[in-house]
């Protein structure tokens, strides 16, 4: 054991870890199902907004308040992986996602939808331990891969979530759509308190000195700091695009319902296969010259998406697939950089770069529904071209501060 007066880190044996690949498969199932709460609204922003007579600033604002939540909830619960069983926090969580959903599909004052879409991305930090769980119990030389498979994972879930959502929500209403996701969250539950196996806390902390411990985390690696910034930013580019979409969609321009928005979340699950192909990159390359490859991928895609103001749905197309392409690099190649820090700070830095992601994410959004409200596509285009820049310049000079080889 290695302790000081507050903290003790119990060393864990590889040997005893109970990889496999059906845990693994169930943990990325876990992790898809679970980010998709986070999504569902966004292609039925139009019909939410039809409902409550409000413009697309205001309902924007419901995508910006579910991120934000998100933020809040993996900043107050997912440190709790460190000192508590991973097993307990992600079924307790799942039992109040499951509440919020049912909520969301209920209420019918705008106020209390504001307030229980964030209590939806306030309960679903569950991928967030499900991923550093997965890397904690995968073997180093496996570990790029196997990160790559649960996030791979979550970002086809993040994608198909807006595919059944705009489909749900076209043929039955947008009500529906989150009572399905609610029975959704329910079974998965009773599926994982069968098969999930208990994962006892690596760290001994009071929870007030763990989470002050996270200033303390965030200066010790410089790579963290450098994640943040990379993270943030190029999540937000992601926000700023998925959230204006739904609004060019459904313009003059396309004239689309819901149930068409939706398919272009299955468009982007094309790129989700990049996860996995970056994930096992990671294993053999410098994560850093990986992420700025990927950024660069992303930054290209704003450039292809632009004509699509014109009416050119091929250029939307084709620009879904290399954003969502690129994001996978940045993020598996991220994540593997920093799930290689400690074992016993593991969930710490998680939260540290899932809550700088999803501030960004959440900023994106914001932005991203201005940037359409005052300029259209092209200041959507352009917006989220300068996020993904920042992204890019942060991990150059990152890269150069750490001189370190992953």
């Amino acid at each position: 054991m290695i302790g000081n007066n507050n903290l003790v880190v119990k060393e864990t044996l590889i040997e005893n870890k109970p990889f496999s690949k059906g845990l693994i498969f169930l943990l990325a199932l876990a992790a898809g199902v679970s980010v998709a709460n986070l999504y569902y609204n966004q292609p039925l922003l139009g019909n939410i907004a039809d409902e409550f007579h409000i413009d697309a600033r205001r309902a924007g604002l419901l995508s910006t308040l579910t991120q934000l939540g998100y933020a809040s909830g993996v900043f107050l619960f997912v440190p709790l992986g460190d000192i508590k069983d991973k097993r307990s926090i992600i079924l307790i969580l799942i039992c109040f996602v499951t509440l919020s959903l049912l909520g969301v599909a209920l209420v019918h004052n705008l106020i209390l939808l504001y307030i229980l879409f964030f209590c939806v991305g306030l309960t679903t930090g569950i991928p967030q331990i499900i991923v550093p769980f997965a890397a904690q119990l995968a073997p180093p030389k496996n570990r790029g891969k196997v990160i790559g498979t649960v996030v791979s994972a979550a970002l086809i879930g993040i994608l198909l979530a807006r595919t059944v959502s705009g489909y749900v929500g076209y043929w039955f209403g947008w009500r529906y759509m989150f009572v399905i996701a609610s029975v959704a969250m329910a079974f998965l539950g009773t599926i994982l308190y069968f098969k999930l196996p208990a994962n006892p806390p690596t760290v001994n902390l009071h929870y007030g000195d763990l989470m002050k411990s996270l200033r303390t985390i965030y200066n010790k690696y410089p790579s963290v700091k450098t994640s943040v910034i990379t993270g943030g930013s190029m999540f937000g580019a992601f926000s700023i695009f998925w959230t204006s979409l739904t609004f060019l969609l459904e313009s003059p321009i396309y004239d689309m319902n819901s149930n068409q928005i939706g398919l272009f979340g299955l468009i982007g699950a094309i790129g989700a296969v990049g996860a996995r192909v970056f994930g096992s990159l990671n294993d053999k390359m410098n994560s850093r010259k990986i992420i700025s490859m990927a950024a660069i991928i992303c930054a290209l895609s704003f450039l292809v998406l632009y004509p699509g103001k014109y009416s050119m749905i091929t250029f939307i197309i084709a620009g879904v697939v290399i954003l969502d392409f690129g994001m996978q690099g940045t993020l598996v190649s991220t994540q593997a950089i920093i799930y290689s820090l400690n074992d016993g700070e593991r969930s710490r830095i998680n939260t540290i770069f899932v809550v700088s992601n999803f501030i960004g994410g959440a900023i994106g959004s914001a932005f991203g529904s201005l940037a359409w409200s005052y300029f259209g596509w092209s200041g959507v285009c352009l917006l989220g071209f300068f996020f993904v820049l920042i992204a890019l310049i942060a991990n150059i000079k990152g890269e150069r501060n750490e001189n370190l080889k992953y």
